[in-house]
């Protein structure tokens, strides 16, 4: 009788709506309902702040819950270990990843994994807007920078770097920008926004510097809301372009274009595999994603 009622608490506390999870769970809303009033009344304890239009957790309810998910999680590591020994990764793989590092970093690791794997599938969605995952079944998000949400889980895959440069031709025609203030008389290349992100002082130290990051507002004649045209603009010295690594570095290489501005260089950004807290990771997506953990650079 102790794990009565605990499948269902922690469902509910997840979608933070009994509907929700009696669909999840394949049972009715009224079961859900009942076996959660029994767990409490068992418990002594008010779990679940229940009104018409929203469900959230009480402070002991957030505790019990924390317990409860890790317990879960540990009970479906426990089977799909055993069904691991038996079994061999198979089935679709449902991701959502940010455009442009989705066709050049993320989906040919996906295609060689693939080429391991034959018996998996993979429909792949990319955007740059903040796909809820929960609601589009997705099994797996790339973000990269500060993760705002909470209520995922996250593994960190690999890390960004992102470049001011321009083309030799440009600077010696403008000269080069040695401070920050200098870029206000220049022509900077924008994308979907009209800033650039800095570290302040000049000093970079990924640690202690969180607070001395600066967005620093340019202008200039083009804005697109596309890297590769940006980074042609640059190559044609129209003008200064911050881009990341994964845009510019060949041309770094090559002498094409000239990276400024590096003592202001913002520290790195994480590239982050991120899940649903309530999804614990099957082992074709474990697979995938301590693939991309080694094999992303």
């Amino acid at each position: 009788m102790r794990w009565d009622g605990i499948s269902e608490f922690v469902y509910v506390a997840d979608y933070e709506s009994f509907t929700r999870a009696a669909k999840e769970l394949g049972i009715s809303t009224a079961q859900v309902s009942r076996q959660i009033s029994a767990l409490e009344k068992r418990l002594n304890i008010k779990l679940l702040y229940r009104t018409t239009r929203k469900v959230s957790l009480t402070e002991e309810g957030r505790v019990f819950y924390q317990h409860c998910r890790g317990v879960l999680d540990g009970l479906d590591a426990a089977e799909q270990a055993v069904s691991n020994l038996q079994s061999k990764p198979q089935g679709r793989i449902k991701l959502t990843a940010p455009v442009t590092y989705g066709e050049q970093q993320l989906l040919p690791l996906v295609n060689d994994f693939m080429v391991q794997y034959r018996d998996i599938e993979v429909t792949a969605f990319l955007s740059n807007q903040k796909i809820d995952l929960v609601d589009g079944g997705y099994d797996l998000a790339i973000r990269i920078g500060k993760l705002s949400d909470s209520t995922m889980m996250a593994k960190k895959l690999s890390r960004r770097t992102n470049f001011v440069c321009a083309a030799p031709a440009y600077l010696e025609k403008y000269g080069i920008p040695h401070s920050l203030s200098d870029l206000s008389q220049h022509n900077c290349l924008l994308g979907t926004r009209d800033y650039w992100h800095f570290i302040e002082d000049g000093k970079i130290d990924s640690e202690k510097n969180a607070d001395k990051e600066k967005n620093l507002r340019v202008s200039g004649s083009v804005q697109y809301n596309s890297g590769h045209s940006l980074v042609d603009a640059a190559l044609k010295g129209l003008g200064i372009v911050q881009l990341p690594d994964y845009y510019v570095q060949k041309y770094l290489a090559s002498g094409e274009l000239v990276s400024l501005l590096n003592n202001y260089r913002e520290p790195e950004e994480s590239i982050w595999a991120i899940y649903p807290h309530n999804r614990h990771l099957s082992p074709k997506i474990r697979l995938l994603v301590d693939y991309l953990a080694e094999h992303l650079v």
